[in-house]
């Protein structure tokens, strides 16, 4: 089926570019695109089960798990 569509012209010129890159149609590509968005909306949305860990620790004595910097100069120094 044809269609008309209105494209944003640094869009179009990014798609085409890759089109040609991947030795494809600019047509090809917007299918692509189309079902990948298609097929990741009729998937259910599982949640995300992220890992706990159930040791002992903390933050070292003196670091301030409040302070970004504290933080991102701890994991700077050598171990």
């Amino acid at each position: 089926m044809k269609t008309t569509l209105d494209l944003n012209d640094s869009l179009l010129t990014e798609a085409k570019a890759l089109a040609a890159q991947q030795r494809t149609t600019l047509t090809r590509l917007i299918e692509e695109g189309l079902q990948l968005r298609l097929r990741r909306r009729r998937l259910p949305a599982r949640p995300v089960r992220l890992p706990i860990h159930q040791g002992k620790g903390g933050l070292m004595p003196g670091l301030d798990g409040l302070s970004n910097k504290a933080l991102l100069d701890a994991a700077d120094r050598d171990s």
